[in-house]
């Protein structure tokens, strides 16, 4: 056997007992959720019930319906994004962690990383699923067109889960218990929907807040849908598939920012062992 085999075939070990311990823990995670009917309902229920309630305020942004239809999916996104990657991972790290199951945790065989991918898998899923609903019946009821740029859409769900999920597990840190996530999440959940574009324009405020307002974590994620969906820029501005790929390239930049960022504030602020 070759040495190059031998490598691989480590390597594929490797990736499958990683695909291994993770999916053990996205189960028991699915579990406690399914079991948990508070979290439950807060992670199903929420997103679709404030997209109910905001339909109005944004009807008066969209001039055709196939704008509003990509209105509809970036909130449904963005509720998804607050609510079940950053909200309920937060309130799921608190909880694991008072419990000691963080600590039993990465003192076995799984690692840190591995335990933080275990558990966002059910609200990956959750957010997933509900986007592809979603899209399907805003696609039927408003027939939208196809979309400009699809691969700025994926990248821009795949990045806002990965960095809200970060911001989940760092705010984790600064909660003392399940109950008082309620306020220390607050000011990324207001502060970053209020700046992404969704609640009003961004081109209606003044230049510098507008400009301070593009680099938050949600603006880029709701501007680049909206550019795949509709090749619409934030600016008004009509684009091709390939003019797509330019218009997105700083949302895009910025989300990745995010994304190093939530990292960052994991090794900062994260505790593995309960608060004393």
């Amino acid at each position: 056997m070759s040495v190059t085999t031998t490598a691989t075939s480590t390597l594929l070990g490797r990736a499958a007992g990683v695909l291994r311990r993770v999916g053990a823990l996205a189960r028991m995670e699915a579990t406690l959720l399914v079991r948990n009917t508070t979290a439950l309902a807060t992670a199903i229920g929420a997103p679709p019930l404030m997209v109910l309630l905001f339909i109005p305020m944004v009807d008066s942004l969209a001039d055709t319906e196939g704008v509003f239809a990509a209105l509809i999916i970036a909130m449904m996104a963005t509720f998804g994004l607050l609510f079940i990657a950053y909200y309920n991972l937060t309130t799921t790290a608190v909880a694991r962690r008072e419990e000691l199951t963080l600590k039993r945790l990465i003192t076995g065989e799984i690692s840190s990383a591995e335990v933080l991918a275990g558990m966002a898998v059910p609200a990956v899923l959750i957010v997933g699923a509900q986007l592809v609903l979603v899209t399907v019946v805003v696609a039927f009821v408003f027939e939208m067109p196809a979309p400009t740029n699809a691969v700025l859409v994926l990248v821009a769900v795949v990045g806002g889960l990965i960095a809200f999920s970060l911001f989940g597990y760092a705010s984790s840190g600064l909660t003392k218990t399940v109950e008082s996530a309620q306020l220390t999440t607050l000011p990324v959940i207001f502060g970053t929907l209020l700046a992404s574009g969704l609640v009003f324009p961004l081109t209606a405020l003044p230049d510098t807040v507008q400009r301070i307002a593009e680099f938050t974590p949600l603006a880029p994620v709701v501007t680049l849908i909206q550019l795949g969906l509709t090749g619409i820029g934030p600016d008004g501005q009509v684009h091709t598939f390939a003019e797509s790929f330019g218009a997105g390239l700083l949302p895009m930049v910025v989300l990745v920012a995010w994304c190093v960022l939530g990292a960052q504030a994991i090794k900062k602020w994260m505790r593995w062992e309960p608060r004393q």
